[in-house]
């Protein structure tokens, strides 16, 4: 079963469960801002799919982190851990636990393909 991470009210979290369900693929939910995030799961992340496809640079969380605090969470991959789990909105949705790995942020054409 796919295990799906995320934030339930965030538009490209409703594309990916609506696809999901268009597709027939069930899914488990883990809505990291109401249950958080444990650092093995973001390390795991990060070693599968690299800090730029974890790191949401985009969102305003990031926007909203002074330089010194952006600088302190690029700084080593402890400190990114860190930040990541401690202000959730910055790790890119949805990431998508699949048999074959792992998936990060909204991709339609990945996520169809997607073997169940």
């Amino acid at each position: 079963m796919l295990k799906v991470y995320g934030i339930k009210n965030c538009n490209s979290m409703k594309k990916a469960f609506d696809l999901l369900t268009e597709l027939g693929l069930s899914y488990e939910f883990h809505d990291y801002k109401k249950q958080s995030i444990d650092s093995a799961t973001v390390k795991t992340w990060l070693d599968a799919l690299g800090q730029d496809m974890v790191l949401n640079k985009k969102g305003t969380t990031w926007r909203k982190l002074s330089p010194e605090e952006q600088a302190q969470a690029l700084s080593s991959e402890d400190a990114l851990i860190a930040a990541l789990t401690t202000h959730t909105s910055l790790i890119k949705r949805p990431i998508i636990q699949t048999t074959q790995g792992f998936l990060a942020g909204f991709d339609e054409n990945a996520i169809r393909a997607i073997q169940a």
